[in-house]
Order: structure tokens, then C-alpha cells, then sequence
């Protein structure tokens, strides 16, 4: 019978790709697990899409979550074995992101997220995905890693799933509603 439990990490620490262990909590492995949320958030995005087009780009934006995960979790020795996200993935980000533009109407303003199930869940991803960025940063920073495309295809995932909300929005026959809608006409005021 196939176990789907290691038990090696019961002590609180987790091995990376490559010789080593570290703390479950310390900023690689808690860096894999913001992504790994992310991955998750938009798994749900993905199973509620209405637009066709959404569902294929955000199955293989998890596949290039997962490549981003690994080279996250590999020792510096190792890193470039696992690399797989380069300018090209952020570029190809970059023009889905420009053409799922063409396809919305542009916000005056802030949008309030909840305006379709889907968009509400691309919005919830969106904030996972930042966070995910934020944690990149720092390791980036602190020479944990050396690849900055990690970096900048984080931050075009959060564009990419901005976009994407709209557009969910949109195909689901509801207007997007933006921050200032909201406090020029709070509910309950005449």
C-alpha cells in the first residue's frame, strides 16, 4: 500500500533539493508554501471559470508555479538544474496579460472584489500571488536565490489574475464595481 506520509518531517525541518535541511519556518520552504497557496487559489479560480480562455492559461500558470517551487526549494548548488522560469515565461505572461486587456472593460478605479464567484476567486489568488512576490523579494535580496525572473513572474501572475477577474467579471454579465461606486453611494443611503 503507497503511503502518502514521509514522517521526515516530524522534527520541524523539511529537506531542499540538494543536500540540506532547514527549519520548516525558515524563508525557503516558507516561501514554497506561499506559492503552493497560490497554486491552490488558483486551482479554485480555475474549476469556477466561465471564460474558456481562463481555465488553459491558469493550468499552466500552475505548471509554472510548480517549476518556480522547485527552483525556490533548491540549494544554490542546485538551482540552476531546476531552472525553468526565464524572461521568456514572464514575457509570455506579459502577452496574455496584454491580450485578456483588449478583451475588458477598464476600471475607473479600485475594484471591489465579489462581483462574480470566479473573479472573487482570481482576487483572492491575486493577494496570495503578491504575498508569494513579497517573500521572493526578500530571498532575492538576501542572496537566498539568484534567478530575479522568479521575481518578475510573480509580479506579472498578480497582473495577469487582475485581468482575469475582470474578465470573469464581464462574462458573467456583471458590471465591475469600483471603490469609487462604493462610497459615492454607501448602501443604505438614499
Amino acid at each position: 500500500m503507497t503511503k502518502f506520509y514521509t514522517r521526515t518531517g516530524d522534527d520541524g525541518f523539511t529537506s531542499l533539493l540538494g543536500e540540506g535541511r532547514v527549519p520548516k519556518y525558515h524563508p525557503r520552504p516558507e516561501t514554497t508554501g506561499i506559492v503552493d497557496e497560490a497554486t491552490g487559489a488558483i486551482g479554485m479560480a480555475r474549476a469556477i471559470c466561465q471564460a474558456e480562455m481562463t481555465g488553459s492559461l491558469l493550468l499552466t500558470v500552475q505548471r509554472d508555479l510548480y517549476n518556480l517551487m522547485a527552483e525556490i526549494s533548491a540549494t544554490p548548488e542546485n538551482a540552476e538544474k531546476f531552472r525553468k522560469i526565464d524572461a521568456q515565461r514572464v514575457s509570455w505572461l506579459e502577452e496574455q496579460a496584454d491580450f485578456v486587456g483588449t478583451l475588458i472593460d477598464h476600471p475607473k478605479g479600485f475594484i471591489v472584489p465579489g462581483d462574480s464567484q470566479a473573479g472573487a476567486a482570481l482576487s483572492f489568488a491575486r493577494t496570495i500571488v503578491r504575498r508569494a512576490e513579497r517573500q521572493t523579494a526578500k530571498l532575492l535580496h538576501e542572496n537566498q536565490i539568484e534567478n530575479a525572473e522568479l521575481l518578475r513572474y510573480l509580479n506579472r501572475l498578480s497582473s495577469l489574475c487582475f485581468v482575469l477577474e475582470l474578465l470573469e467579471n464581464q462574462v458573467a454579465g456583471n458590471r465591475t464595481h469600483t471603490l469609487a461606486r462604493v462610497v459615492e453611494n454607501p448602501p443604505g443611503r438614499p
